[in-house]
């Protein structure tokens, strides 16, 4: 999906499209001096991905956390 498309889907689907052309360009080479700026754009988009990835579909420690702890039986 190209990006002008996913950004009418949501920000899931503008994150991963995003991702996906930055990853792809890199693949394909790009100029020194362009490559560090977009390897950090990268990664950052990945970190927000996996926000919001987390939101959508939970969280293991998040739901981990917040479990209530059983009742510890008294001596």
């Amino acid at each position: 999906m190209n990006v002008a498309a996913a950004a009418q889907q949501g920000r899931r689907a503008l994150l991963e499209a995003l991702r996906d052309s930055i990853a792809t360009s890199i693949d394909d080479g790009v100029p020194a001096r362009e490559l560090a700026s977009l390897s950090r754009r990268l990664m950052e988009i990945t970190r927000e991905l996996d926000e919001v990835v987390a939101e959508e579909e939970g969280d293991d420690i998040g739901e981990a956390a917040s479990t209530p702890d059983d009742p510890w039986p008294a001596p």
